[in-house]
């Protein structure tokens, strides 16, 4: 079987649309949360940052802006750990799936 032949069984076997359609799906919602957090954050930075500034509490130098910032990093790392828990999980099954299928 040639490369060319292989390929075309991959393309037509229906796992394989499955894992393109969902592997693109959560990327491109994940993508959409990680790109939207961080946009509205600048945005919040350029038109409206008396709203970072202002304090915790009475007396306090650490801002609100300081704890928002850290919680757009950490949720950043925690998308790509849910990216990567779909990735070595249920999108390596239906990938091990094709290639077994079209190998037969």
């Amino acid at each position: 079987m040639s490369d060319s032949d292989t390929y075309a069984r991959v393309r037509q076997n229906p796992k394989f649309h499955e894992l393109v359609k969902k592997r693109t799906r959560l990327a491109v919602t994940l993508s959409v949360i990680v790109l939207g957090s961080y946009y509205c954050f600048m945005m919040i930075v350029a038109f409206a940052p008396e709203i970072l500034r202002t304090p915790l509490s009475e007396g306090s130098n650490l801002t609100v802006g300081v704890p928002v910032g850290a919680a757009i990093i950490v949720v950043s790392w925690l998308l790509t750990g849910l990216y990567s828990h779909f990735a070595n999980g249920e999108f390596e099954e239906l990938n091990k799936d094709v290639v077994r299928e079209v190998l037969e």
